[in-house]
């Protein structure tokens, strides 16, 4: 069903419903308008995304980029609305996302790991610059017991990526972008980072009732707050990552031209 038209140049193009009802919230939240830029890369997500069949798999998910205010970042694209714990207005910015201190900054996304299937499960995350001290953090994590899933930066410099499994699928030197991990058996995950994928053999471990948490651990005693820039996070059941990478990095640079 179509129920909005916006325009492109001189012709009008029709929106999406959930690309509409997202807009329309964020606006809300925003109280005023986005520009038209915005709504048409919006608008392009959500229809790339279904035409690329992953859009049912995102069961949360924020772009936190693009609103014109943090409470309308922080208007989920799907699901259920992240918590947000001492985030400010001067922590946001719309090209480039929200970035946490370092210390006492994070969202609880309000997804619990047992949302998903044991072995049909995604998580991802856009980052859009590196920490701003070396210190170990999690720019994503559910459970710290041997279910762990989650993105983990070693000293500040090493990325290890985990889906329902102990050790690492895989590891590299960090660099801002995107990283997912996505699992659809029981002894292998898929994995995809800065633009490369690949998997690794690696059982899968029952996941705990643990709700997944954005810029530390909920788990760990002293959480090992992030403090990268985030624009985007999905949480679901297992899709092709590579489509879901260029679907947000397509937006995240369409965000960047429209927004003066």
């Amino acid at each position: 069903m179509i129920e909005f038209w916006g325009n492109v140049g001189t012709f009008a193009v029709a929106y999406d419903t959930d690309a509409q009802a997202y807009i329309t919230a964020v606006e809300t939240a925003d109280g005023q308008a986005l520009e038209t830029g915005v709504r048409d890369a919006i608008n392009a997500f959500v229809v790339g995304c279904k035409a690329d069949g992953i859009w049912s798999a995102i069961k949360a998910s924020c772009i936190l980029a693009g609103a014109r205010t943090l409470a309308g970042a922080l208007v989920p694209l799907v699901g259920t609305a992240p918590t947000n714990f001492n985030f400010a207005s001067g922590d946001y910015n719309r090209k480039t996302g929200l970035i946490g201190n370092g210390s006492t900054k994070y969202l609880n996304t309000s997804r619990a790991e047992t949302s998903d299937p044991q072995n049909n499960m995604h998580w991802a995350v856009y980052t859009t610059s590196s920490p701003t001290n070396v210190a170990s953090q999690f720019i994503f994590h559910g459970s710290d017991d041997t279910s762990s899933s989650g993105l983990y930066l070693s000293n500040g410099t090493t990325a290890a990526l985990k889906s329902r499994n102990q050790t690492a699928a895989d590891a590299i030197t960090y660099a801002p972008g995107f990283f997912g991990a996505s699992r659809s058996s029981s002894t292998s995950v898929a994995w995809r980072r800065l633009g490369t994928s690949g998997s690794a053999s690696l059982a899968s471990n029952t996941p705990s009732a643990t709700a997944y948490n954005l810029f530390r651990s909920p788990s760990y005693s002293s959480q090992y707050y992030a403090s990268v820039r985030v624009a985007f996070y999905s949480i679901g059941e297992s899709l092709t990552l590579s489509l879901l990478d260029s679907r947000v990095s397509t937006l995240i640079t369409a965000y960047a031209a429209a927004i003066p």
